[in-house]
């Protein structure tokens, strides 16, 4: 090779290099990929009968993935659904109760219609008519206070088995925090427990993310502002296993209005800022980027 040639290969590959290392300064944003992470934590206490969950997985928002033992919640149920049926056989028939009271009052009531014709012909005197009013009377009495009597009775049975039905409500909201649960659609990240081990409220089950939609989180200087807003489109460039790099379309969804130092592993365009805001950038992941990577982002 003549000194000629060599010297333009050279040349050739420092302008490779030059250019394929200032790609870098292209960029107006560094920052970290983000997904939405969910931990599922027991809501009751016993034994997990069932946890049908691996990492990986996909699982669906509301679906059921897991148990927790439930017999004692369903016998205390039974319990109370067996005070109600009782509670209930103490329950009068107001009508029936009163039917005699009522009879005696209808009789007399005919009677004293009898004694006004007989008094009206003569045959009778006035004490017989007072008589039977008097009587009717105190019969009406004695029928309205029955009544009153058997109706506050049933209302205090009435109260009773509503707070019953009450403690049966409380009995299903907590048969329901036995039921584990998935509260969004995502993939299982890490399981902390297995099906056959005891558990507790608020102990970890699984974490659980959506790593369908995630958010690059990067940051920016100040005088970087002026070019951002929310909804913004803008290109976010993943590492692409040596290969070059994944482009993918994204929006700006939040912008902090604090700023703060610079994070050690972030590089921003101008490395001597020190102060810098961050930014979330929301986009639809194929699945090859994954929670931690680096990422770059232009906003032109």
């Amino acid at each position: 090779m003549t000194r000629k040639s060599f010297l333009l290969v050279a040349a050739a590959a420092l302008s490779c290099v030059v250019s394929c290392g200032g790609n870098h300064n292209d960029y107006d944003a560094s920052g970290t990929f983000e997904a939405e992470e969910v931990t599922v934590s027991s809501e009751a206490d016993g034994r997990i009968i069932e946890l049908n969950v691996t990492e990986g997985s996909l699982l669906y928002a509301g679906q059921e993935y897991g148990l927790i033992d439930t017999v004692q919640l369903y016998l205390q149920k039974r319990r109370i659904e067996a005070g109600i049926q009782a509670a209930l056989t103490k329950k009068v028939d107001v009508t029936v109760q009163t039917a005699s009271l009522s009879q005696r009052i209808e009789v007399n009531k005919k009677e004293r219609k009898r004694v006004k014709n007989l008094i009206d012909a003569k045959s009778a005197n006035q004490k017989q008519l007072d008589d039977l009013n008097s009587s009717i009377s105190i019969l009406e009495s004695e029928y309205e206070a029955t009544v009153a009597s058997l109706n506050q009775a049933n209302a205090a049975i009435d109260a009773e088995v509503l707070s019953l039905q009450t403690q049966i409500e409380q009995v299903n909201e907590r048969l329901a925090r036995c039921r584990v649960t998935s509260p969004i659609t995502g993939t299982v990240l890490v399981r902390y427990a297995k099906a056959g081990e005891l558990t507790g409220a608020g102990r970890p089950l699984f974490k659980v993310a959506d790593v369908s939609n995630m958010t690059l989180r990067a940051y920016i200087s100040a005088s970087q502002l002026a070019d951002v807003k929310l909804g913004q489109s803008v290109t976010i460039y993943a590492d692409d296993s040596g290969k070059g790099q994944r482009e993918y379309q994204g929006r700006v969804s939040w912008i902090s209005d604090a700023a703060e130092f610079t994070p050690k592993t972030i590089q921003t365009r101008d490395e001597r800022v020190n102060l810098v805001y961050a930014v979330k950038i929301s986009f639809v992941n194929d699945g090859y980027v994954k929670i931690g990577m680096y990422g770059d982002v232009k906003f032109r």
